[in-house]
């Protein structure tokens, strides 16, 4: 009995709850006149930051899937391998997704392909690192996206400020990343990963992407610089990390992952899925209805 309790410990890795599944669904969303140029609330700097992020998402998560499917073939729980087809699609989704919308923000005259070759420098550069240490990478931005999506789909204020024609993009990629928010930890976990090299790699990952992010953010902004005021800028960044701001209330969740035990489904936030979940359906193109099969798997 011992020996077959140490086994099935071994053997299960996956800690997705049942009650959550892990399903790649093409939305079909499109992005054109309707959609203002400063969509969150009207903010300038907010805006623009949201759209730096965004141009990262198509490149960076081409970097997660690879990441886990390098070690695709050494999992051994059924039930972990499907979570990994799962997020794998689910990842290819949300490039498609993002690339549509990064294309509006081109057409606002942002150097977007000019981001996206400096960004496939930088993660080239990252994948000379040794697989395990990419796959902690993952993990640590993975939980990054985990807790700005518990964040976006817990705050109707921050839903509230987005533009209706841009919000139903976000509200699904929270609910999708918050569904896959332990696989790649799991992964990671199954295959021997450390606490030594997950906590490394979450204070390296958070700085690059932070550096990153901003000087992104810089670039639109120097394109908009017409637009620039601040004030404007003072207000947006007190928004963004003052008191209970969208970024500064997420500090101690990103914490939490130093703590030896952590587990992302340490808090199961499952029931905004459910709940978001079946608002988000009516969003799906009329020839998507019926699901999509192209993935990167």
């Amino acid at each position: 009995m011992l020996v077959t309790s140490q086994t099935d410990k071994q053997t299960k890795a996956s800690h997705t709850p049942d009650n959550v599944s892990i399903k790649a669904q093409r939305m079909g969303f499109e992005f054109g006149e309707a959609v203002p140029q400063y969509w969150l609330d009207n903010s300038y700097l907010i805006s623009h930051t949201m759209n730096a992020l965004s141009v990262l998402f198509p490149e960076g998560e081409q970097f997660f899937v690879d990441s886990v499917r390098a070690f695709r073939d050494q999992i051994k729980d059924p039930k972990l391998k499907e979570d990994v087809r799962g997020f794998i699609g689910q990842e290819a989704m949300h490039s498609l997704e993002h690339i549509a919308m990064n294309q509006h923000v081109r057409d606002q005259g942002m150097p977007v392909e000019e981001m996206e070759k400096d960004l496939k420098v930088i993660l080239e550069l990252t994948r000379k690192l040794p697989k395990r240490h990419q796959l902690a990478i993952t993990c640590a931005l993975e939980h990054i996206t985990a807790m700005m999506a518990d964040m976006l789909l817990e705050r109707d204020d921050v839903r509230e400020d987005m533009h209706e024609s841009m919000r139903p993009l976000w509200v699904w990629h929270a609910i999708e990343e918050t569904e896959h928010k332990a696989v790649a930890y799991d992964v990671f976990q199954s295959v021997g990963g450390t606490y030594a090299e997950r906590a490394f790699y979450q204070l390296f990952a958070t700085s690059a992407l932070g550096v990153v992010a901003t000087w992104y953010t810089g670039r639109m902004m120097m394109n908009d610089r017409k637009n620039f005021s601040v004030k404007g800028a003072a207000k947006d960044v007190w928004r963004m990390w003052g008191k209970n701001g969208t970024f500064s209330s997420l500090i101690p969740a990103w914490a939490e992952y130093f703590k030896p035990g952590y587990h992302p489904w340490d808090k199961d936030n499952s029931e905004l899925i459910a709940r978001f979940k079946s608002q988000i359906e009516q969003y799906i193109a009329p020839q998507y209805q019926k699901g999509n099969r192209r993935t990167l798997q």
